[in-house]
């Protein structure tokens, strides 16, 4: 069902200084940056950054993004296991397809799907969060 992590994302409260805290202090690979957000290459996981303004409060905790072939099936099987989701499946502009659900600590977990093709071509050209 879940195949591997596919990233980390925090939430900052100044996007440039973290940034630089990741590239130059941490020497983390930049794979892009946005006004809304930074990813960086760790391993093969990303962590993204994104500013804290951008967020709800009850959102701005760390959530940890694992891929999965099917998020609506997925979703299914969690809830029949009793798995509570705070956020239903949804189409990102980036490509993933997502649903949010919390661990038995109110850890935040994301089930993500991609569409390989619409994402390498967003990052590519660039993507502004309206």
């Amino acid at each position: 069902m879940i195949k591997n992590v596919w990233g980390v994302t925090f939430f900052v409260s100044n996007l440039e200084k973290a940034v630089a805290f990741y590239e130059k202090t941490l020497g983390l690979n930049k794979k892009y940056q946005y006004s809304s957000y930074a990813g960086f290459d760790c391993g093969g996981v990303e962590i993204g950054l994104i500013p804290k303004e951008n967020m709800k409060r009850e959102e701005d905790a760390p959530v940890v993004e694992l891929i999965v072939d099917n998020v609506d099936e997925t979703c299914r099987t969690l809830k029949a296991k009793g798995v509570k989701f705070v956020k239903e499946p949804h189409d990102e502009t980036w490509g993933g397809r997502q649903a949010t659900f919390l661990d038995l600590d109110e850890n935040r977990l994301e089930i993500t799907q991609i569409h390989w093709q619409k994402y390498f071509n967003i990052a590519t050209k660039g993507f502004e969060k309206t």
